[in-house]
C-alpha cells in the first residue's frame, strides 16, 4: 500500500458522510438537468432514497424513475428538507 492512501480514503469517506447529511432520506429535490436521460425532465421532483458509497444521490423521481443523480454531472437543487431536518422555528413574540 502507497504511503498516504489510508489518507485519500479517510478524506473519502468524509466526504460521502458530509453528503448523506446534506441529503437524508426524505430530502425532496427538484431537477435541472440530467445527463443523458431525456426522460427527466427539467423541475421533475423527488426524494432522496440513500447516497451510496460512490457518492451517488439515489431519488425516487414523481415519474415513476428511480434514477441516481451523480453530483457534479447532474444539476439539481433542494426543494424542501424532510421534517425531522429542518430548522427550528423560533416562537413569535
Amino acid at each position: 500500500m502507497k504511503k498516504g492512501c489510508g489518507t485519500n480514503i479517510q478524506k473519502y469517506d468524509k466526504r460521502i458522510e458530509a453528503m448523506r447529511r446534506r441529503y437524508p432520506p426524505g430530502t425532496e429535490v427538484t431537477l435541472n438537468s440530467m445527463e443523458g436521460e431525456s426522460h427527466m425532465p427539467p423541475g421533475l421532483k423527488g426524494k432522496v432514497d440513500m447516497v451510496d458509497d460512490a457518492g451517488q444521490i439515489h431519488v425516487n423521481w414523481e415519474n415513476g424513475s428511480s434514477l441516481a443523480l451523480v453530483p457534479g454531472v447532474d444539476s439539481f437543487h433542494i426543494t424542501d428538507l424532510p421534517r425531522a431536518e429542518r430548522p427550528k422555528q423560533q416562537p413569535s413574540r
